[in-house]
């Protein structure tokens, strides 16, 4: 059996980050603009399931999983 991914937590203050948003505070992308391209180059999981939507509502308790690494959202 293989190690459980070693996730990075990510606080959030308010309800919900969109994903686009998300990607511009990880560093993954450095303008919003390129969240469509990002997004149709690279895997992206929302809680084990593909995403492709820029403005998917993460809410503390998801998991992003993103060629960068491995996050959880906390409020």
């Amino acid at each position: 059996m293989g190690k459980s991914p070693i996730r990075k937590e990510v606080a959030i203050i308010g309800e919900y980050i969109a994903l686009g948003q998300f990607l511009k505070f990880v560093d993954a992308i450095s303008q919003g603009g390129e969240v469509k391209a990002y997004l149709a180059t690279y895997e992206v999981k929302v809680n084990g399931e593909l995403e492709n939507r820029r403005g998917r509502k993460l809410r503390p308790g998801d998991t992003v999983d993103i060629k960068e690494g491995s996050y959880l959202i906390t409020g």
